[in-house]
Order: structure tokens, then C-alpha cells, then sequence
């Protein structure tokens, strides 16, 4: 009878669904290092003096495809997530959004620049992206 359940038990297991991965926006450590990136990205285009470190970007990014690849997402799906429109648009008010937090309006280009100067003091996240 043991033998029974315990079989019983592993035929469940095997016969139940996956667990659905969760969209990579869900997943903070990889989208926030994004927005990271992406903040820094709008800082180097718009503040004369400030510089991307393009070989710890491209670093950055290669990590961040290592780490969503060790959590299950196929090179497609990696793609899917950094191309797409949408996720474009939401990674834009998510950035703004946490710069007005910070008292960062991304609009006006020298609080922006003054920004980005403090955070490559500090060697933040975005910091060590710039120069």
C-alpha cells in the first residue's frame, strides 16, 4: 500500500504544470540594474562632461543576460523583454518616476547633470556606468 501512495505521490508530481516563469520586469534585480543603465544611458547623452564607462555597460549587460539565462529565460525571450516597445515605454516612466523621487526632474538637463555627478561620487549603480 506504501508502495501505491509513494508511486501515486511521484505520477502527481510529474503529471502537474510547470511553474510559469515570471516576466522578466518582475524580476527586480534584473530590471532595476536595466533602469540603471538606462538612467545612465540619458545622462551621458545629455550632459556634456559626463561619459559612459561603455566597456562596464556592456559588462553589465552581458551579466544581467547571464543571470535571466541561469533563471530559465531562452535567448528569445531575453530579446523579447529588452526590444519591446512596451517594455520600452515602461522602463522610461519607471526611471522618471524613481528620479522624481530622488527630486530629479528629467526634464531640466542641468538637475539631471547634477544628478549624475553625485552619483559617480558616490560609485552608485548608475555612478560607475559614467565618467
Amino acid at each position: 500500500m506504501r508502495t501505491l501512495t509513494a508511486l501515486a505521490l511521484v505520477l502527481s508530481a510529474l503529471a502537474a504544470p510547470v511553474a510559469a516563469k515570471v516576466p522578466l520586469r518582475d524580476v527586480a534585480a534584473i530590471d532595476d540594474a536595466l533602469m540603471a543603465i538606462a538612467i545612465a544611458d540619458e545622462i551621458r547623452k545629455r550632459c556634456d562632461g559626463i561619459d559612459a564607462r561603455m566597456i562596464r555597460a556592456y559588462a553589465t549587460l552581458s551579466s544581467l543576460k547571464n543571470q535571466a539565462r541561469a533563471l530559465g529565460y531562452s535567448d528569445d525571450e531575453i530579446e523579447d523583454y529588452v526590444t519591446s516597445k512596451d517594455e520600452k515605454a515602461r522602463m522610461r516612466a519607471k526611471a522618471e518616476a524613481w528620479l522624481g523621487a530622488r527630486g530629479v526632474d528629467h526634464k531640466d538637463t542641468a538637475a539631471l547633470c547634477r544628478f549624475g555627478e553625485t552619483e559617480i561620487a558616490a560609485q552608485s549603480a548608475i555612478g560607475r556606468l559614467l565618467k
